[in-house]
Formats: structure tokens, sequence, C-alpha cells
């Protein structure tokens, strides 16, 4: 059996060597346009930062050279796949250094082609200076132009997390950062509300965040770059810009072939990773499969999920019927001290894609109380009405996101539920974690609310309600050092520890809203006030989210 493989990196080296494990007669030939067939594409933002990474080399994680001895694989680099003829099972390859054109026949072919940087149609996107990171290549080329043009001020179109990532590592090499966004917030996979600390943080590290805003030109003078701006009609004045506004899907080839392509251009492919043609198959940033929690259509562009598609694509050529289950979109990037992780749906897609949901914000301690060091993390968890199954999760915190994050993505992997969440025996030692951990933890909410053991309220749902008749009572302890500064208007002050004694000062035919510092000590009253006849809806998230959301950083435009 011949089997050709159309682009390498996670999708295409991978399948590459799995199939040569299950078939040691296989001929296998990889084709990859570029100079390197597999690397590490997701460090190239690290490698903007010569204090971590001094080498190039260090992202290469196997060379056509290894592959051939190895893995008896015949890698070409330099070599572009220009047509494909199905009928008669071959292929045309140009050798790019060379120009030389060559025909290789196939009995089954793998298309991983991946995805290339989307550049706006603006002018000056072509101007000396103007970037994008997708390839070794780039970052050797941004490298060279900071140190060369002794870079000191960069502006990043696109709040995502490459754009993210590169604004840490450009900061921590002495560059000022503006970053521009066109939605109202950064990281578009999380929701506005969870992006709030995230914002508020990177602004306190000292990089410019403009939100709501988008590029309209680029122009090239004498001082440098400006960049002018559609909304706010202003302008940045910058050495060097990075464009990181997304991707599309490189399906040229596909489409030329007559492959079946959805109307974003990405391949169309099966469970097992079949495109309308039997022979053919694809896997990567190139194709669509499905949703594994929705089942509709989806695509997304992450190593891991590329990497199980290259394995799959292998195994059915092989002869083995595996099947790739679905999307789920997990995520994490890590901006400085803090991370920030999702996975599954989020609110805003639960609610597009007409889901019964609902969803609960809570704040946790990585670890033990008592243990030192450790800052709260916020968790929103987004589950299934009345069923309770965890639909998604997204939290921002500093230390312990990960293995939360991962705990969660597990549990909808295998369908759990809330109630499934409490039960996890995860684990336990004073300085990683609590005996009931953040992720029981946010399972004994979500069971307390479907079960009627707490109401809660929104806190825009709390603004809107006329002032007339509803009472607001902030419970906090006067002597709890974490208590905030600020004080929310129309909240009556009375501490948890006095509430008993004061209930009998309470309309019982008013509804009662309650927040304390972070929702847990506000549930704690709730079940007091809920179990003496009143109509008690604690406020989801506490105050550490209120004032947050209160800050002002998101309204903030800095130039």
């Amino acid at each position: 059996m011949k089997v050709l493989i159309i682009g390498g990196v996670a999708g295409g080296a991978t399948a590459a060597a799995r199939l040569r494990r299950l078939d040691e007669k296989a001929e296998i030939i990889m084709f990859d346009k570029g100079q390197h067939v597999s690397y590490a594409a997701c460090g190239l933002p690290y490698f903007l930062n010569e204090k971590l990474i001094n080498d190039d080399k260090r992202l290469i994680i196997r060379t056509p050279e290894e592959f051939r001895k190895k893995n008896n694989i015949d890698v070409r680099i330099n070599s572009r796949v220009t047509s494909i003829n199905r009928e008669d099972k071959k292929v045309e390859v140009e050798d790019i250094t060379t120009g030389i054109k060559y025909i290789e026949s196939y009995d089954k072919l793998i298309i991983s082609t991946g995805s290339f940087p989307f550049r706006p149609n603006i002018p000056g996107i072509d101007a000396e200076g103007v970037f994008t990171l997708w390839k070794i290549p780039d970052g050797i080329r941004i490298r060279k132009y900071i140190r060369e043009k002794k870079v000191r001020r960069a502006a990043i179109v696109g709040g995502g997390a490459i754009g993210l990532e590169v604004a840490e590592n450009l900061v921590e090499s002495g560059v000022e950062v503006t970053i521009v966004e066109l939605s109202d917030h950064l990281i578009a996979p999380i929701d506005a509300e969870m992006a709030l600390p995230v914002l508020k943080y990177v602004m306190e590290k000292g990089i410019k965040v403009i939100l709501n805003d988008g590029v309209t030109a680029i122009e090239k003078g004498d001082s440098g770059l400006t960049l002018r701006l559609k909304e706010s009609k202003s302008e940045i004045g910058a050495d060097m810009v990075l464009m990181s506004v997304g991707a599309r899907p490189q399906s040229e080839l596909a489409k030329e072939t007559g492959l079946v392509l959805n109307e974003r251009g990405f391949i169309k492919t099966d469970e097992h990773m079949r495109t309308s043609d039997p022979d053919i198959y694809a896997a990567g940033d190139v194709v669509e499969v499905k949703n594994f929690i929705t089942g509709k259509p989806a695509s997304v562009a992450l190593a891991g999920p590329a990497n199980k598609q290259g394995r799959i694509a292998a195994d059915n050529i092989a002869g083995i019927a595996s099947r790739y289950g679905g999307i789920q979109g997990t995520g994490i990037l890590k901006i400085f001290d803090m991370t920030v992780a999702f996975t599954g749906l989020s609110e805003r897609e639960a609610q597009k894609q007409g889901l019964p949901y609902d969803k609960v914000l809570t704040y946790h301690h990585p670890h033990a109380g008592y243990y030192p060091g450790g800052q709260d993390m916020a968790m929103k968890v987004v589950f299934e009405v009345p069923t309770g199954k965890i639909l998604g999760a997204q939290i921002v915190g500093y230390t312990g996101v990960d293995k939360r994050c991962d705990v969660l993505a597990a549990s909808i992997r295998m369908g759990a539920t809330a109630h499934d969440l409490t039960e996890f025996e995860l684990a336990y030692s004073p300085p990683f974690g609590a005996p009931r951990d953040p992720v029981n933890t946010a399972g004994t909410v979500i069971e307390n609310i479907l079960e009627g053991k707490m109401k809660k309220a929104e806190w825009n749902a709390v603004e809107a309600m006329p002032e007339e008749g509803a009472l607001f009572i902030d419970v906090r302890s006067g002597d709890d050092i974490s208590v905030s500064t600020i004080r929310i208007e129309g909240f009556e002050r009375i501490p948890l520890e006095e509430l008993r004694s004061r209930l009998s000062g309470i309309d019982k035919n008013r509804p009662v809203y309650i927040h304390c510092k972070n929702g847990k000590e506000g549930y704690f009253a709730s079940c007091i006030m809920r179990q003496e006849g009143f109509n008690v809806s604690n406020l989801d998230g506490g105050s550490l989210f209120r004032e947050c959301s209160l800050c002002g950083c998101g309204k903030e435009v800095e130039v």
C-alpha cells in the first residue's frame, strides 16, 4: 500500500508515524511546502522571548532525516502538491527549490494542509514591520526585526490566545504593547464576564488594551508605523505590528479536486476522518468534524484534536475502524502568572444553540486556606437543566487552574452530571487542594440549585429590577480582612453572624437578595432565611465578581 500525506505538523506527522507503527510494509511519503515538517507551532510566541527559547532548533520535534531513519518515512520538504487526480489516484508535486514537477501515485491519501493566518484587506497590511506568527520562519523574522530595528513599541491586532501570549513575551523583552480587539472582550472562547479579570490583570502589567475597535489602515512613516482605528477615530504609534485576527482553512487543493467543503471552506469528513472521496482522508485545522456536545458541525485549530484526527485517519487506512468523537474545544493559556482555561460550551454558545441550561459562578482557593500562597480562582460551569449534565467550564486564576479544567474536560467527555462532580475523589494534600475540591464544590452548588435548596440571581437582573419592594442585604463579616472597600449601593449591611438575631425586623413579604464576598456565606444566609419563610436569592459570584464588573477597565481606552 502506498500512502501520500500532504502536510505535516500535528495532523500529518502523527498520521505518518502511526501508520508506520501499524504497517511496516506500507510506502509512506509526506510532502510539506515549508522547511519544517514536525515542529512546535504552539511554542512560537515564547520563541520571541530570547530569555526563554534562544534557538529555533528547540522547536523542531522531528527532522526529515529522523523520519527516514527512525520511521522509514520519505519526507519531502519544500514540496508543494499542485493538483490531485482522483480518477487516476495521482498527485502532481512541485519541488519549490528547483521548480521541477513530477507525478506520484497513491492508494490512499491524507490531506493535512492546516490553516493560514487571516490578513484583512486594509491599506498598509504589507508594509515592512507588519507580521503574522504562524511558522518558525515567521518567528525568526520577527526576532531579527526586533533586534535590528530596536523595537520599543508593538501593536497587536487581536486579543486571542496568540495575541496575549505574544504580548506577554514582548513585555518580558522590554517592549511596550498595545492590543486592539474588535469584540467587547479578550479571549473569544470564554464569556465576557470571565474575561474581565484577564483584562484588568494585563492592564496592570502595563499592556494597553483597546476593545470594540478595529484597524482601518496601517501607515509607514519616518517615526515608524501608525495604526488608524475605526470607532475611536484615533491612532496608535508602533515600531512593529502583529496581526493575530484568526485563521482560514488551507483547502484550495481540496476544493480544486472536487472534495466536499462547507460554506467556510473546511473539508467535510465523517467520524473516520474520511472525506467525500473514500480513498482520501483529512485531519487537523483544515477539516470540519462535529461538536462533541451538540453533535453539530464544528472546526477548531487546536493541536490536540489534530493529533487525534491524524491517528484515527491512519488507523482506518490500516483497517482499524477508529472513530473521532468530536471536538470539545478545550484550551489553556498562560498570561504572566495568570492562567485561563476553558472546555466545552460557553454560556454564549449554549444560548446560541437554544439549549436548556443554567450556570454557576464560584470562587475557590487552589489549596487548603491555611497553607501559605495561592489566590482565588474564578470558576464558571455551564450545565444542562434539569439533568445537571456538565456542558462547559471556564476558569481564571493562578495556580491549580489547569488540573481543575482537565477534570471538568474529562467529566464532559464521560457525560458526567453535577452529582458525579460531588462524588469525585480527587488528590488532596494541603499544598495542592482541599478535602472538598473546587470541582466537588461546583457540583454541590449546581445540585443545590437543581434541587431547590438555593435560588440564585445575577447582578444584571438585580440592576434591572425596580427598587420598590426588594430588599438587598450584604452579609459579609466586618472582621473579614478581605472585605472590599467597595460598598455596593442599596445593600444593607447585616453580617452573617448577626442575621438570625435580626430576622424579626425583615419583612417576609418582600423578596430578598443577598451577597457576600464569593457566594459561600450568601448561601449560608439564604439557607437560614429560606427555612424561616423568606423568598431569598443569593447573588452569583458575590462581591468579587461585582467588583470586577465595576472596576471600569473594560470601558477604558488608552492610546
